[in-house]
């Protein structure tokens, strides 16, 4: 089966704390499966603003599926800053 691949906009949030994360949140409708591996990680490629990689999402206990966003890829954006993004993941 090919990989699906699902586009939206998200706004940056930064988790709180000295080297907190900066994530994007995956609108539900867009949010792979919840099938996933160690961790609850979901495998996917993931572009931001044009900039392509591998990484994982997954979810929190509260139901909301997480975008980690480097600095590498983010640039100059960051907490309430808008993204451009795209998920590409098996189902």
């Amino acid at each position: 089966m090919p990989p699906v691949t699902t586009r939206f906009t998200a706004t940056l949030w930064r988790y709180p704390g000295q080297s907190g994360w900066t994530f994007a949140t995956v609108p539900e409708r867009h949010a792979p499966p919840s099938a996933s591996l160690a961790w609850g990680r979901i495998p996917v490629v993931a572009t931001v603003d044009g900039h392509r990689w591998k990484t994982s999402v997954w979810r929190e206990k509260s139901g909301r599926t997480l975008l980690p966003v480097p600095k590498a890829v983010r640039g100059e954006k960051g907490d309430g800053d808008t993204v451009r993004a795209q998920l590409e993941f098996s189902l």
